[in-house]
């Protein structure tokens, strides 16, 4: 690995990188160019784990969420800002930020993670070594909008 870590964009409420919400397994394995997942996950959601720092939920077998590595994940700007390997603290700063310049609608998690609703972002920390880092997710808005999956989105790695 030359330490580079690939780009995604962000396209909010639909999509991160060559994913797009709704794909199917089998449409999420050919976006991302693999056979398939290196690991399949039980739990509420189907959950498949690929190279590079990749997971991704699904909701009636289609493409709900997808979490991106602190570390080894694909980096995700928004603004000019990387979402993913920094200090969590200073990332909520710039979300706080962000919604204050833009108008964008904030919305914390149980898990005290920070959501940018109306981008279908949510902004998690990941414990790596010693520190805690920031890790970007795009979430359906159905999971951002109701109480119900708000209390039950996926908490892998935590």
């Amino acid at each position: 690995m030359s330490g580079e870590r690939e780009r995604w964009e962000l396209l909010p409420e639909v999509g991160l990188g060559p994913l797009r919400l709704g794909m199917t397994p089998t449409e999420v394995a050919d976006a991302l160019q693999v056979p398939g997942p290196l690991e399949r996950v039980g739990g509420p959601y189907a959950q498949e784990d690929f190279a590079d720092g990749v997971k991704v939920f699904y909701d009636a077998g289609r493409l709900a969420c997808v979490a991106l590595d602190a570390v080894t994940g694909p980096q995700v700007l928004l603004a000019g800002m990387p979402l993913a390997g920094h200090d969590p603290e200073r990332a909520h700063r710039f979300l706080l930020d962000y919604a204050a310049e833009y108008g964008s609608c904030l919305l914390y998690t149980p898990d005290d993670s920070l959501a940018l609703t109306d981008l279908g972002l949510l902004l998690r920390s990941q414990q790596v070594g010693d520190v805690r880092l920031s890790r970007p997710l795009l979430v359906k808005e159905e999971w951002l909008e109701s109480q119900y999956y708000r209390d039950r989105l996926p908490l892998e790695g935590t």
